[in-house]
């Protein structure tokens, strides 16, 4: 993995094009360089996963009398059968980097490349006889790519840090950035950089940027399709590729390792991970995060209904793996609230973010790749509000039904600016709207799918949005298996009764994936990533807020009406502000990251 950026048409001089190679440093600590011609700038900063020596980048190509530049920033999982059909093509390769073939895959078949490749990915291809740039991102959405349009050209990057870095793009936020921090945040709407005039690159989409105009298209959704398998056909194509989403994805030059939750997804990525590794005699590596005094402040609740201790502990004996705890605190926790905004460039998750960007720092001393359990519950049904018919049948975002409280942090001055319920049901409908569903599908079965797409194109994309800043912030390669798009693209058009089999959350994935898996494990209930159960957690960041609301400059108090943060240290409300998680103290946090945001990033409101 890598971070990449672009300017094109856009001038910097050397003191601006090092600032954002520093920027880029985090995801790429182990070679940087820079490819320029008149006009036009490509930048790679590398972490270096496969083909250490021979995968250097900006990469160039000439094919057929053109000169292609490439930076790239991911990972093919076909890489093997692209090789080789390329090479009967007439291609040579000088290393075995999955960054050449992608380089090779678009000289031979241009912008139809992104159909064939398995993996993920964001990266640029400079043409320098038809100068012009093609921009492409990965069918899920697991790499980011931002992008802002200047008068001059057109500047493109992995992370919004690395576009803030120069001097022709602002820090400045309007209506729709303060709507998207407080009545969308820490989700976003599709596309949108928060920021005034940064977009994002949807995922599944690709395009050019010629004579200063760029032209995105989607070349990739989810796509409805008659499912003419019965169960046990459906259970064994479900095998095979969760199988291999996840073989395909051990393969590496540097050290590889498993998150354990004891929860069924990272549970059988681990089991499949501990006997492809077996099989070559290796053993797995093993990563599990808890924090202190939880057992003794754990209390079961409709969305976290046990902890976690005992099945990871089952997990590792029955996988024989070397395993590793990381023990988080309240102090350290809470000190990373401010260095995980500053991750993501945005406020976040709160003590989730918080708790993976620690628990990532301690896996990159040990590991370069981790593979990781994130998107399964999208894909095959597993929160909460799949199964619950009262959630399901309720009109908005099932995971943020808290448009109303939401709303009531409003600085005054926006309140009859900006329409909070209108701003949040026309994403919504949208979005529903939008869902490829076939005709004549019945209604239970057609809102399983708004669901689906619901949540694979906002809940999902926030997931995979902390996953990638908090890893990559510390040079490490998290993989998600689960994301690999024949599994989202199968499991779209497989009926709902299927995929709720027997009615246990994710039945499907349970049953064919039993041999992996002990009995305990397999039909344990869902359980979501583990936070913070101590009240000193509440204690510490209300101490932080109270600081805060001492001080009358403090920035957040320019979108955030003061008296509302006053009443949310006593508040008690019902649903979370944001999925299962983030309850009155990651509310109480997520306020802490808006301010530490607007300081660290001095937002300007126009």
């Amino acid at each position: 993995m890598c971070a990449i950026a672009g300017l094109i048409g856009v001038q910097a001089e050397e003191a601006v094009l090092k600032k954002m190679l520093e920027t880029m440093g985090r995801r790429g600590p182990d070679q940087e360089d820079v490819w320029q011609e008149e006009g036009v700038t490509l930048l790679h900063a590398r972490l270096a996963v496969v083909d250490l020596q021979g995968g250097r980048q900006p990469m160039e190509l000439t094919w057929k009398g053109q000169r292609l530049v490439l930076v790239y920033n991911g990972e093919l999982y076909n890489t093997p059968e692209l090789r080789r059909e390329l090479e009967a093509l007439g291609h040579t390769f000088t290393g075995h980097s999955d960054t050449e073939v992608v380089l090779h895959a678009y000289a031979q078949w241009q912008e139809d490349c992104v159909n064939r490749f398995n993996g993920i990915f964001a990266f640029g291809v400079w043409e320098t006889s038809r100068q012009r740039l093609f921009l492409a991102r990965d069918r899920i959405g697991v790499k980011p790519l931002f992008y802002t349009k200047t008068a001059d050209g057109l500047l493109f990057a992995s992370e919004l840090k690395t576009l803030l870095a120069h001097p022709a793009v602002q820090p400045k936020i309007g209506l729709e950035g303060i709507a998207e921090v407080l009545l969308i945040g820490p989700g976003r709407t599709p596309g949108c950089g928060v920021f005034q005039n940064i977009f994002e690159v949807e995922p599944g989409c690709s395009g050019y940027f010629d004579q200063d105009k760029l032209h995105l298209h989607r070349y990739w959704k989810l796509r409805d399709r008659e499912h003419r398998e019965d169960f046990g056909e459906t259970a064994e194509h479900v095998r095979f590729l969760v199988k291999d989403s996840i073989e395909r994805q051990l393969v590496s030059d540097v050290p590889v390792c498993t998150f354990l939750s004891g929860g069924l997804d990272s549970s059988l990525i681990s089991s499949v991970a501990a006997r492809y590794m077996g099989q070559r005699g290796k053993q797995l590596t093993t990563f599990s995060v808890d924090y202190a005094h939880n057992d003794e402040f754990f209390k079961a609740s409709k969305f976290q209904p046990n902890s976690d201790n005992a099945y990871i502990r089952e997990m590792t004996a029955y996988l024989n793996s070397d395993h590793h705890w990381v023990v988080l605190d309240t102090p350290e926790l809470t000190d990373a609230l401010e260095e995980a905004t500053k991750a993501r460039d945005l406020p976040g998750m709160a003590d989730v973010d918080a708790s993976m960007l620690l628990l990532c720092r301690e896996i990159k001393k040990t590991a370069t790749v981790a593979l990781s359990g994130e998107c399964a519950d999208e894909i095959f049904g597993g929160y909460p509000w799949y199964r619950d018919p009262e959630i399901r049948a309720r009109e908005g975002f099932p995971w943020a039904q808290s448009t109303t409280w939401r709303a009531s942090f409003l600085h005054p001055a926006f309140r009859d600016k900006i329409d909070a319920s209108a701003y949040v049901d026309s994403r919504y409908k949208e979005t529903c709207a939008q869902s490829d569903i076939l005709p004549g599908t019945t209604p239970e079965e057609r809102r399983m799918k708004e669901m689906v797409n619901l949540n694979f194109r906002w809940f999902m994309q926030t997931l995979l949005d902390r996953k990638d800043r908090m890893s990559m912030y510390s040079g490490l390669e998290v993989r998600v298996p689960f994301c690999d798009w024949r599994i989202a693209e199968y499991l779209y058009g497989v009926p709902w009764a299927y995929k709720d089999y027997d009615g246990y959350e994710k039945g499907l994935l349970r049953r064919a994936m039993q041999e992996f898996l002990p009995e305990k494990v397999l039909w344990r209930k869902k359980s979501p990533y583990p936070k913070t159960h101590n009240p000193a957690y509440l204690e510490a960041v209300s101490a932080r807020l109270r600081k805060i609301l001492e001080n009358p400059k403090a920035p957040i108090f320019q979108i955030v009406d003061k008296s509302a943060l006053e009443n949310l240290l006593t508040a008690e409300y019902a649903w979370p502000w944001y999925g299962q998680l983030m309850n009155i103290p990651q509310t109480i946090a997520y306020m802490l990251q808006i301010n530490t945001w607007m300081e660290h990033y001095q937002v300007q409101i126009v």
